[in-house]
C-alpha cells in the first residue's frame, strides 16, 4: 500500500520546493478548486489558466503558509477565491472600458472619424514622447504606471498582484505621474 502524506506533510515538502508535492498536492485538490473558480467566473479555459497560476503563485509564497493559521487546503481555498474574484473584477472592469469606447466611438460625428490622419500622425508622435519619458522612470514607477494605464488594474489589483502595500502603489503612482507631467510641460505648444 501506498505510503499518502497529509496536506501538511506536502506543504512542508513544497516549502522545501519539492515538485512531487506539488504535483501531489495539485492531483488532490485541482478538480475541487477548478469547481470553485467556474463557479465565479463561469469560463472554462479562464478557469484552466488561473488554475495553473494559483498553483504557482503556491509555490512561489509556499513560505507564507503557516500550520497555526489553519490548515492548507483553507490556505488553498482562500488563496483560489480571492484570485477567482480578482479575475472577475478584471474582466468586468475591462468589458465596462470597452462599453464606454464603444459608446464613444459611436457618438462621434461621421467627420471626425474619417479626418483623424492628422490626429493619428500626433498621437503617434505623443505616445513615442511618453514612451521616451516612460523609459526614464524608476523601474518601480514604470510597474506601477504599466499596470494602472496600460494594464487597466486598480490600485489595490496592483498592491495585491505585486505584494507591495497600498501606500507604497499609490506613491509610486503619484510621483510617476508627477515626472510624466514634468517631462510633457516642455513640449505643451506642439500639441
Amino acid at each position: 500500500m501506498e505510503n499518502v502524506c497529509s496536506d501538511e506533510e506536502l506543504m512542508g515538502r513544497i516549502q522545501e520546493q519539492d515538485p512531487e508535492a506539488l504535483s501531489e498536492l495539485y492531483d488532490r485538490y485541482s478538480g475541487v478548486l477548478k469547481a470553485m473558480i467556474m463557479r465565479i467566473i463561469h469560463n472554462d479555459a479562464e478557469a484552466d489558466d488561473l488554475l495553473q497560476e494559483i498553483y504557482m503563485e503556491l509555490w512561489k509564497h509556499a513560505r507564507n503558509y503557516s500550520p497555526e493559521k489553519g490548515k492548507p487546503l483553507g490556505w488553498i481555498v482562500t488563496l483560489t477565491r480571492r484570485r477567482s474574484i480578482d479575475r472577475l473584477r478584471k474582466r468586468q472592469s475591462y468589458m465596462r472600458a470597452e462599453e464606454r469606447l464603444q459608446q464613444q466611438t459611436e457618438q462621434q460625428p461621421e467627420a471626425w472619424i474619417h479626418n483623424t490622419v492628422d490626429a493619428d500622425i500626433e498621437s503617434a508622435d505623443l505616445r513615442q514622447m511618453l514612451g521616451r519619458i516612460i523609459a526614464l522612470l524608476p523601474p518601480a514607477q514604470q510597474q506601477a504606471i504599466d499596470l494602472a494605464f496600460f494594464k487597466g488594474m486598480s490600485q489595490r489589483e496592483i498592491a495585491a498582484f505585486t505584494q507591495i502595500p497600498l501606500g507604497t502603489i499609490k506613491t509610486r503612482l503619484e510621483l510617476g505621474l508627477k515626472k510624466i507631467a514634468d517631462g510633457l510641460k516642455g513640449f505643451k505648444d506642439e500639441f
